[in-house]
């Protein structure tokens, strides 16, 4: 990657990392509406404890200020791919077990987990502008959620699946905000020239 970054691509990523920054904000919005309504449809207590569950991308990280601009972009990436995944295990467990009883609550479903594709394409968007090549989703999404839960068990992992998406939207809008500072003198912004 050359040394100074063009006025154009630094615009160009700036303008994205603005417009990641509202999407984000919004799912984040959406999400918490849709975590009200998703305890109350399911009889569960707001303030349950769910313990980590495997295939669900955590949000903290540690030594978050030392990533560089593409780790963070790759790990928003995989973490996004893998709740589209989830989201959509979601939305068919919930159509098995209500079918149309609750058909708001499946709309809601269906409106985030669009909302997560879109955020991962824009993140695609994002890696394409500093020349990273985009890793294919089999790499990325992990391994699938357990075939098989008890409904209960399906239950808490949706709530562990709602709680945590809400956590990487505020990771995703700290990252772009890091990713959209100006660049030091005319080199490169910080992280994003640095190799993964």
């Amino acid at each position: 990657m050359a040394a100074a970054e063009s006025p154009s691509a630094a615009l160009r990523r700036r303008d994205l990392c603005s417009r990641g920054i509202r999407l984000a904000g919004k799912m984040r919005a959406d999400v918490a509406d849709l975590l009200d309504a998703y305890v109350e449809q399911q009889g569960l207590d707001a303030s349950a404890s769910v313990a980590a569950m495997e295939g669900v991308p955590l949000a903290a990280v540690e030594r978050w200020d030392e990533q560089t601009g593409t780790q963070r972009l790759l790990e928003n990436l995989a973490a996004y791919r893998a709740f589209r995944a989830l989201l959509a295990q979601m939305l068919e467990e919930q159509r098995e077990q209500l079918g149309e009883a609750d058909a708001g609550l499946g709309r809601a479903l269906a409106a985030v987990l669009l909302q997560v594709s879109a955020f991962a394409y824009h993140l695609e968007e994002l890696l394409r502008l500093e020349s990273r090549g985009i890793p294919g989703e089999e790499e990325e999404d992990g391994p699938p959620p357990p075939p098989r839960l008890s409904l209960f068990e399906q239950k808490l992992r949706g709530l562990g699946v709602l709680r945590e998406l809400a956590q990487w939207a505020v990771r995703s809008v700290r990252d772009l905000r890091q990713l959209a500072k100006p660049s030091p003198a005319t080199g490169p912004a910080p992280g994003l020239a640095e190799s993964p």
